[in-house]
């Protein structure tokens, strides 16, 4: 079968392909004149034929190609589906498609996405990088260019300047610990999803910090590296609670962890908040619901996807702006996961030489 085309539809109509053309596309004014009639016949007879347009030409006219590209670390976080989210919404209201590249925390396949738009397949990139350091090359080369490119991370990566988006987990990590040591909690563990030091890397400075304000020593054996998974969260936080003394609060990076962790701390046979304190970060949607409901750091993940999106198309139109830095606001949610300090073993900072003073000891 013949796939209609602009001349079948000129020939049918009476009219000059220019004319069918200057109709499809949307355009008015200029130096064709058409009435009011010949545009609704040529509307006609193009849905009567079947006809659809040829994207690939008009983008190629237009030198663009009204799709948008997200580099995600992976699919297995709520957190990058909501931020993900955020984004596609904001480019749809502007015309935009979104393809997705899941890195899955792999260098070589957040390069794809860079070299998506150097070959001009997207019109603009949204980096989420887990190894931003070694693309160092590739970011200086767009930050030159002034791509458009905006980078979502923390402070911590001494790469290129570029559009940014920065969320907030450092300062919700602050509030975080001041919420646990108001509580009393004196033994905190940590959960990180990665030895990379960037990542996660301003959670790790403010556990520390919250430690050395409130006269505690660092314990390095209460900072767990782990996976990202759920299954990870488990075996963390079993691990952990086989520590003696075992923590009276643990915060993981991520939800997911966390949640891992709850599940840990029921299987053997303790209660939260009443033996162990749990919090993660990001919000998610499950968080809420869980029994008791999960104390986190929201860091509004459909607004930093959002944002991203706003920066990349404002480059789009302006390429030699100045580069522009967006915070993204935080908010501590605290929920029945965390309470105060068990008061049946009260404990000393966990440094070498210090030890369990357990009630009623004289």
């Amino acid at each position: 079968m013949k796939v209609p085309t602009q001349s079948d539809i000129a020939k049918k109509v009476g009219v000059s392909r220019a004319t069918v053309s200057y109709v499809l596309s949307g355009r008015s004014g200029g130096n064709i004149s058409v009435t009011e009639q010949t545009r609704q016949r040529v509307l006609h007879v193009s849905r009567e034929l079947g006809y659809e347009s040829n994207d690939s030409a008009v983008s190629l006219r237009l030198r663009r190609s009204c799709n948008l590209g997200i580099v995600l670390l992976t699919i297995n976080n709520p957190h990058m589906l909501q931020i993900l989210g955020g984004a596609t919404q904001a480019a749809v209201q502007n015309d935009y498609n979104m393809l997705v590249f899941y890195s899955e925390m792999r260098p070589d396949v957040e390069k794809v996405g860079i070299r998506e738009l150097l070959r001009g397949q997207i019109d603009g990139l949204i980096l989420i990088p887990t190894y931003a350091t070694d693309l160092q090359d590739e970011l200086d080369m767009l930050s030159k260019q002034r791509r458009p490119v905006a980078i979502t991370t923390n402070n911590y990566y001494p790469c290129a300047e570029l559009d940014s988006v920065t969320p907030g987990h450092d300062l919700g990590a602050n509030e975080l610990m001041t919420h646990l040591l108001q509580l009393g909690h004196r033994t905190i563990a940590l959960l990180r999803h990665f030895a990379h030091k960037p990542l996660g890397q301003e959670r790790l400075d403010a556990y520390i910090n919250g430690l050395q304000s409130a006269g505690i020593a660092y314990a390095e054996d209460l900072v767990i590296e782990t996976g990202t998974t759920y299954q990870d969260g488990y075996a963390a936080g079993m691990y952990l609670l086989q520590r003696q003394p075992r923590p009276t609060a643990i915060v993981a990076l991520t939800d997911v962890l966390a949640l891992g962790v709850c599940h840990a701390v029921i299987a053997s046979g303790l209660r939260i908040p009443e033996d162990v304190s749990v919090a993660g970060f990001d919000n998610n949607d499950y968080t809420a619901f869980l029994n008791p409901p999960l104390t986190t750091v929201d860091v509004n993940a459909l607004e930093i996807g959002a944002q991203a999106v706003q920066l990349v198309l404002e480059r789009i139109a302006h390429p030699d702006r100045p580069f522009q830095h967006r915070r993204i606001a935080h908010q501590l949610i605290v929920r029945g996961s965390t309470g105060p300090a068990p008061t049946q073993v009260l404990q000393e900072s966990p440094k070498k030489g210090g030890r369990v003073i357990r009630k009623n000891e004289k």
